[in-house]
């Protein structure tokens, strides 16, 4: 079969895959609506809480680790990675991935390093918690995947990371949903004071800064997520169940360190590691994100969050922005997984 005739049958499929992905998935309007007549019945019922599991997972080396990840949808679907933040995990796309994978969408759930299944697999390399180097990580299960393009989505840490890829490396990233916008920062920004009502949304990084913050963390670590869950997402009635199932991956051994290290390079008090130096200069330039973008806001978003019109400009793409309302917080996949869902299929067609 010539190229041209290759080039032409991608294409048709490609197009084709799409329009299913949009069928399944409904029409989309305002997400502020109530849901189209037109959506299908598991779509309109979809609520935080439907699915409690993956099923088996898998391990997989890539770079300095042994990555531990969910997956769903046919091998050759279209692929996107979905990246969990603090203190979270993979299950706050329990609800997302079913949608996607039903979409056609090969969908991958990595836990960030210092999570669930994912290890070092040196007991030498140094636990860094910077940015780049989570960000790296991610390429590295690109590439261990044989993955070369993804829509990637997240929300905290992770929408942060996806951020990273989409500006430093847009090549690998076929579009972006981000929660809460563009996160990428730097120490250096960082030194700049804010209001005072401000830095006591970040009570729990000047506690981490200190070492009985870093033992308080180690000893109280289940029930410090949950008051993180409590006043990041208000109005979200999580009961136990679905805290345990997330908590269960900070049982990490690595996962102190790891969140530790995290936010005391964000304030300069630690350092990281100089082969990302590179990087870390180029992310302190806030660099212009090209793909195709979706960043989304819960209403009732209760974690220190950038005001959209703050980070509106460094999208240079075709971009839309949501606000998704119904008391929804800082956790939105697991919160509003059909929402989340949409946005990815959305930004997919741009």
């Amino acid at each position: 079969m010539s190229e041209k005739i290759n080039r032409q049958r991608r294409r048709f499929l490609g197009i084709a895959a799409m329009t299913i992905a949009t069928t399944q998935l409904g029409r989309f309007g305002s997400t502020n609506a109530q849901s189209s007549k037109t959506e299908p019945a598991v779509l309109s019922m979809m609520k935080s809480g439907t699915n409690t599991s993956f099923g088996s997972l898998r391990q997989i080396d890539a770079g300095v680790l042994n990555v531990g990840y969910a997956k769903a949808g046919p091998a050759n679907g279209r692929p996107v990675i979905l990246l969990h933040g603090w203190p979270y995990d993979i299950h706050s796309y329990v609800d997302v991935t079913p949608l996607l994978a039903s979409a056609g969408y090969r969908v991958i759930i990595p836990y960030l390093r210092g999570y669930g299944m994912t290890r070092f697999l040196s007991s030498e390399t140094f636990r860094n918690g910077q940015q780049s180097a989570i960000a790296v990580d991610i390429i590295a299960l690109m590439d261990a995947l044989r993955i070369e393009k993804a829509i990637l989505a997240g929300y905290d840490w992770g929408a942060r990371t996806a951020n990273i890829i989409a500006a430093l490396w847009p090549e690998r990233c076929k579009a972006l949903v981000s929660v809460s916008g563009y996160l990428i920062g730097s120490p250096e920004a960082n030194k700049t004071p804010l209001p005072p009502k401000a830095e006591l949304q970040w009570w729990y990084q000047f506690y981490f800064a200190t070492e009985r913050g870093r033992a308080g963390y180690e000893k109280y670590r289940r029930d410090f997520n949950r008051l993180i869950w409590q006043l990041a997402s208000p109005k979200w009635n999580f009961d136990d169940a679905t805290f345990d199932r997330s908590a269960a991956s900070f049982d990490n051994p690595d996962h102190v360190q790891i969140v530790i290290h995290n936010y005391r390079w964000r304030l300069g008090l630690a350092k990281g590691e100089s082969k990302y130096d590179e990087i870390e200069k180029r992310l302190a330039a806030a660099p212009v994100i090209t793909v195709p973008t979706i960043t989304l806001e819960g209403d009732a978003n209760g974690a220190p969050h950038p005001d959209a019109s703050t980070y509106a400009k460094k999208f240079s793409g075709r971009y839309a922005h949501r606000v998704i309302n119904g008391g929804v917080g800082h956790n939105l996949p697991q919160e509003a997984p059909r929402e989340f869902a949409k946005a990815v299929v959305e930004v997919d067609g741009y």
